[in-house]
């Protein structure tokens, strides 16, 4: 395991170009020849493409991934095992999906109070499914990355501008090509998506040089930046490192294999027929929860369950990724029909290595997990049990991670955001349509000429406003209101030219000083931009 994290490699699994994370019982376990896949190096730090052959064309890419018809699903997938069957697929109605937009929305406006007050109406709507369009920024609520990257503004830039270790660059470089390879994100080689991944995990081996990089890591930031940009993917990344799976990706793994401890002993309470015949087998469980649990999922369920299983588990924490190893194995060896075919430890590994479609079906799979009785508390008092085992038979961890933290309502609780913190930055700025701005600006010349009009008889009044120097020795007098502002504190010209010049800025520039509530009656009556989304 520990030279798979420094290597990249893995044993082959799943669809082509996507190595698993666990080693085969009775196999070759060092890692796999992926030169064919590989390609010509190129500069991703500086954006160099003098080094990029052919084979980094998109045909060229497609060809070699084993698909050559570009038919791409409403996920972005143009292939492989993940990619939507369109008749299978459980769309929400559109009528549907536009209401809870809208209520996604106004949690979004009102997040803390959401989560403190009513959490449990936050939890249904994520198991329900959070709205695709707004999935990237409830993610980015949810874990808490919007307030850590409003507390560290610059800091990703100052990172993203940094070259970086050259020990970990160069793995982060021979692993962006396996990530995803059949989604048009990462298809191609050098492009967009390969590019803004190498960012996200060359910055946080940069910001956690002690911990460096893991390859499970790629997976998961990888699944980030389809959702959102590269700052945002980063931050949600640091989250799910240190908060929701802390001390996953240091090395030695330790935390993983304490994790399996803990799913194998939760296991004898779910399905007691799975758990003895794993025992019976000695199947460790690091041999089939690795790739699981280190990737979130993430290359092992179709990408409508994986979606629906990230906005749990970024909602309640890793109770959720526990439950859906629980259900899984509960599934495929929670009968003794089930066991008649796997009498060894390979063909047992084999059948978790093909689970069947209809448990990770994402209708079935979810009314499965919630169904699972497994709470943080439980996982919290498993968590002590295993730890003390641990420590008895093999001593202290070498590496030891902060604790764990079960979900956005624990993560708001321990580091309390600030107001500004949560505020909702626009992402969409829509102009005002051309006859919009044609008919404004007629407007505004029709009130220019009737001001002017109106204001000439001001020629001659002698200045109402004492001077400085008077204000002693004579009583101020009635002050006349002004035909276009009561606030203006300048003298009033003399001159129709004067008048013309002062009048013209007055329309065209905002009072130097404005009442809190002329800002806000300004803001909510403006038509000259608005923001969606």
């Amino acid at each position: 395991l520990e030279q798979q994290r420094i290597t990249g490699g893995g044993s082959a699994h799943g669809h082509q170009g996507e190595p698993s994370l666990e080693p085969s019982p009775g196999r070759l376990t060092g890692p796999r020849d992926y030169s064919r896949l590989r390609p010509r190096r190129c500069s991703l730090i500086t954006g160099d493409s003098s080094h990029i052959d052919d084979e980094s064309s998109l045909g060229s890419d497609s060809e070699i991934n084993g698909f050559t018809d570009r038919q791409t699903d409403k996920y972005g997938f143009i292939g492989g095992a993940q990619q939507c069957a369109q008749l299978g697929a459980q769309d929400v109605p559109p009528e549907v999906l536009r209401q809870r937009e809208v209520k996604w929305l106004d949690m979004l406006s009102h997040w803390d109070k959401w989560i403190m007050k009513r959490f449990n109406k936050v939890r249904l709507r994520c198991q329900k499914g959070i709205p695709p369009a707004l999935r990237g920024r409830t993610w980015l609520y949810l874990s808490g990355g919007k307030v850590k990257k409003e507390q560290n503004q610059g800091k990703f830039q100052e990172l993203d501008n940094q070259p970086g270790d050259p020990k970990w660059v160069d793995v982060i470089e021979k692993d962006l090509h396996r990530q995803f390879p059949f989604h048009e994100m990462f298809v191609a080689r050098g492009g967009h998506g390969q590019q803004d991944l190498f960012r996200v995990l060359k910055a946080y081996t940069l910001y956690r040089p002690e911990e460096g990089y893991c390859q499970a890591q790629a997976p998961i930031a990888a699944v980030l930046l389809m959702h959102m940009p590269a700052e945002d993917a980063f931050w949600v990344l640091v989250q799910i490192c240190e908060k929701y799976l802390p001390g996953y990706y240091s090395p030695g793994l330790e935390a993983i294999q304490l994790d399996g401890e803990i799913l194998f002993a939760l296991l004898r309470r779910i399905s007691p027929v799975a758990y003895r015949h794993l025992e019976k087998h000695k199947i460790d469980p690091i041999l089939y929860m690795t790739e699981w649990f280190m990737c979130a999922f993430s290359r092992t369920l179709p990408w409508a369950s994986v979606l629906r299983v990230w906005d749990m588990f970024l909602c309640d924490g890793v109770k959720i990724i526990f439950r859906v190893g629980l259900v899984l194995l509960k599934c495929m060896l929670g009968s003794r029909e089930k066991l008649k075919a796997c009498q060894g430890q390979y063909e047992t590994m084999e059948l978790l290595r093909a689970i069947e479609p209809r448990y990770m079906q994402e209708g079935f799979l979810v009314r499965e997990i919630l169904e699972i009785p497994v709470t943080a508390r439980d996982l919290e008092r498993e968590h002590h049990s295993q730890l003390k085992r641990w420590k008895k038979n093999r001593g202290e961890l070498n590496f030891k991670s902060p604790p764990r933290m079960h979900g956005t309502r624990i993560i708001m609780l321990a580091e309390p955001p600030r107001r500004q913190d949560l505020q909702q930055n626009p992402t969409i700025l829509v102009e005002a349509s051309q006859p919009a701005l044609l008919k404004k600006s007629k407007e505004e010349q029709k009130s220019k000429k009737r001001s002017v009009k109106k204001s000439k008889p001001i020629e001659e009044i002698p200045n109402p406003y004492s001077l400085p120097s008077d204000n002693s020795s004579r009583p101020s007098e009635p002050a006349r209101p002004l035909p276009e502002s009561s606030e203006a504190a300048e003298a009033v010209p003399n001159t129709k030219s004067d008048l013309l010049q002062q009048q013209q800025a007055l329309t065209d520039a905002p009072p130097a000083k404005e009442s809190p509530l002329q800002q806000s009656t300004q803001s909510l009556s403006s038509t000259e931009q608005d923001t969606y989304l």
